[in-house]
C-alpha cells in the first residue's frame, strides 16, 4: 500500500531551516501502515531536505558552510536571462546549495511510527525565499 501527501509551506527568507519531523510522523500515523517506510521529497530545486539535531547552533553552522562552500557574490554561469521564465536568473547559489543538502530523507516505519535516531529531525531547508513551497511526504508499506 501506498499512501501520499503533500505538504505546502511559505518560507519568509532566502535561507530557512523549517522542521517537519511532526508533520511527517502525523503523515505516517495518519496513513494506516503498520510496517514499511516514509520518503519525504521536496519538490523545487533551490530547496533541500536534510536530517540533523534540532539545536539553533547547528542550524548556524549548517547555514555558515553553506554560505562558505556557495559564496553569494561568485560568477555563476546561470546569471544570464531565461527566456523560458522571462527573466534574469540569480539562483545559482540555491540550486547547488540544494544539490549538496539532498531533495530527500527515508526512514523506516515500524508498528505504525518512524523510527529515527536520538536526535534525527527532518528539516524542509529554503535556499532561494521568499517563497510559496510544497514537498511529498511517501509512506508505503502494509
Amino acid at each position: 500500500m501506498v499512501k501520499l501527501f503533500e505538504r505546502k509551506l511559505t518560507t519568509k527568507k532566502e535561507f530557512e531551516m523549517i522542521k517537519i519531523t511532526d508533520e511527517v510522523k502525523a503523515a505516517v500515523a495518519e496513513s494506516g501502515i503498520k510496517n514499511g517506510v516514509v520518503a519525504v521529497i521536496t519538490k523545487h530545486t533551490t530547496t533541500g531536505i536534510m536530517i540533523n539535531e534540532a539545536l539553533p547552533c547547528v542550524e548556524k553552522d549548517i547555514e555558515i558552510t553553506m554560505d562558505r562552500l556557495v559564496p553569494k557574490d561568485y560568477p555563476y554561469v546561470h546569471t544570464h536571462m531565461l527566456p523560458t521564465y522571462g527573466t534574469c536568473s540569480g539562483n545559482a547559489p540555491g540550486h547547488l546549495k540544494s544539490m549538496l543538502a539532498g531533495n530527500h530523507c527515508m526512514f523506516p516505519v515500524i508498528d505504525g511510527k518512524m523510527v529515527t535516531g536520538g536526535e534525527q529531525n527532518i528539516y524542509f531547508v529554503e535556499f532561494d525565499g521568499l517563497q510559496i513551497r510544497r514537498y511529498m511526504i511517501m509512506v508505503m508499506g502494509e
